[in-house]
């Protein structure tokens, strides 16, 4: 009789066991060969898984990776990551109802032609690079102001080089590139094969004003760096025929001497469609 209860008693424990093979799962779902996911999606056995949050671990760390000096930037593709990063500190900015000009004014009590903002200049001791903006009265052709883009590449104790000015509209959008004459910006002045290969040096990584701001001016340095290479090359060739002669780089005559009007909407499409082709 115990013999006979003692089988009676562990009969019913197996029938309250669910799990036949491991195919059963909380909740009444069947797992067959692990191939049930919560949400009703199937992957066989965990490759995929574990495939996706690889990807997405490695799509979001590239995300946050800012661009930094040439090393980021390579070929056609990464030209497209420079647009997608200007654009990308855009969006974020008129999120929070700003843009690239507010941003850069926001702690003027008024703006006047010709003072720096912000105050002082923005320098990143690591990179060498430094910019101001200003605007003028009245504006040109559309435009606002711009932001004067330099280089010290000895510190910021050493001689100061111009690179490029960036010019925006009211609106704080991308309008134009320029190169100007030494005496309007008061830089140490280098010809184009000193000043080119300075671009690659401008890096802003800075939270002063905005770090939305200097990360938007590096990557639009980046994305037009072979046709701001081209304006510093025109400007000497302006200098050189200036019947100023050598007297040229103080010659108030003489003040933009070379310029391109761009669009950073239209740019970053031609090189998506480039992208995905």
């Amino acid at each position: 009789m115990r013999g006979r209860q003692s089988l009676r008693r562990r009969r019913p424990l197996l029938r309250r066991q669910p799990l036949r093979g491991r195919r059963a799962l909380r909740g009444g779902q069947s797992l067959r060969g692990r191939r049930a996911l919560r949400g009703g999606k199937s992957v066989r056995g965990r490759r995929a898984l574990r495939r996706r949050q690889s990807l997405c671990r490695r799509c979001a760390l590239r995300r946050r990776q800012p661009l930094r000096g040439r090393s980021a930037m390579s070929a056609g593709g990464d030209l497209f990551q420079a647009a997608r990063e200007a654009q990308f500190c855009e969006r974020i900015l008129a999120k929070s109802g700003e843009n690239v000009l507010r941003a850069t004014l926001t702690d003027a009590a008024s703006v006047d032609a010709w003072s720096h903002y912000p105050p002082g200049d923005v320098f990143d001791p690591e990179s060498g690079a430094q910019w101001y903006y200003h605007c003028h009265v009245p504006s040109v052709d559309g435009e606002h102001g711009h932001f004067h883009c330099f280089v010290r590449p000895q510190g910021a104790q050493g001689p100061v080089h111009h690179l490029v000015a960036v010019g925006v509209d009211a609106f704080g959008k991308l309008h134009r590139l320029f190169t100007v004459n030494r005496w309007v910006v008061g830089d140490t002045f280098l010809d184009a094969d000193g000043t080119i290969p300075l671009l690659q040096r401008f890096d802003m990584q800075m939270a002063r004003p905005s770090y939305l701001v200097n990360r938007w001016l590096t990557a639009i340095l980046r994305l037009y760096e072979t046709e701001i290479a081209e304006l510093v090359r025109e400007r000497d060739r302006v200098l050189a025929a200036h019947p100023s002669g050598s007297a040229v780089l103080d010659d108030r005559a003489l003040e933009v001497t070379s310029s391109l009007a761009v669009d950073l909407a239209a740019r970053t499409r031609v090189l998506e469609a480039a992208t995905a082709g």
